[in-house]
């Protein structure tokens, strides 16, 4: 089932095609990858509350709805919706636009990620205030 891009007020904060090398033998790209995808694009709103470095440290709920191929222009959103003291959560939204980019695309996973501020020696540091 298509809907339209989600109606967000900021740009994808990642837009990647996956190549043949990210996908099995019949062209589905692999979870791992698009995890690894999603834990980048969760990282940037994070590193921006942050003021520099973090790291993850809880996948809190991850959702593959629809199978992604080979060839499909895939934007992932991510949105802060939750801080603490040391640590952000961010929800990330990924949807697939097929090999024909027309308008219309398929939400195909969301996830929740929650990183730490970290200073240089790598250990957590409390958020710099807004």
């Amino acid at each position: 089932m298509s809907t339209p891009l989600p109606p967000h007020d900021h740009p994808p904060v990642i837009r990647v095609m996956p190549m043949p090398a990210d996908a099995n033998v019949h062209g589905d790209v692999f979870g791992g990858w698009i995890m690894s995808q999603v834990d980048i694009a969760g990282s940037v709103p994070a590193s921006r509350r942050a003021g520099g470095r973090v790291a993850t440290v809880a996948v809190n709920a991850f959702t593959f709805k629809q199978p992604v191929f080979v060839g499909d222009l895939v934007s992932f959103y991510a949105s802060i919706i939750r801080t603490g003291r040391t640590s952000i959560t961010v929800a990330v939204e990924v949807y697939a636009q097929r090999q024909g980019l027309d308008a219309e695309a398929i939400k195909v996973t969301e996830a929740t990620l929650t990183y730490v501020a970290t200073d240089e020696s790598r250990r957590s540091r409390p958020l710099p205030p807004l």
